[in-house]
């Protein structure tokens, strides 16, 4: 099991930028892919962002392609979601997840740890 810590999370304003942070520990961070997902109010969770393990894979939801980026530092043990250009539709609970494997995925069922969740409030 992977303990996952997430971090950054705030109020900003449309247009403004955030970094969120997720610490990882309990497993070798350098195998196995990170992802980034969100929950609104009422809604479902809803991928955001995955990489593989390397780093080199990258994949993300259509409606944050170009404004949002995923990276990681294998070495520091850390994930991190970069997010330019918000939009108050990206006002959510933002969770990173562990995968089960090395290889970057979208669902949400090959994610076996998850973080608490960081609230990001995007005012209009």
């Amino acid at each position: 099991q992977v303990q996952l810590v997430e971090s950054g999370g705030g109020l900003v304003q449309a247009g403004g930028s955030l970094r969120l942070s997720c610490a990882a520990s309990g497993r070798t961070f350098s195998s196995f892919a990170m992802g980034w997902f969100r929950q609104a109010p009422g809604k479902e969770r809803e991928f955001v962002a995955a990489i593989s393990a390397s780093g080199y894979i990258t994949t993300y939801a259509d409606s944050v392609k170009g404004r949002f980026t995923i990276s990681r530092e294998n070495a520091k043990n850390t994930a991190y979601l970069q997010m330019t250009s918000l939009k108050p539709e990206d006002t959510a609970v933002y969770y990173c997840a562990a995968g089960s494997t090395h290889f970057v995925t979208r669902e949400i069922l090959k994610f076996d740890s998850w973080g608490q969740g960081t609230q990001v409030t995007v005012s209009s």
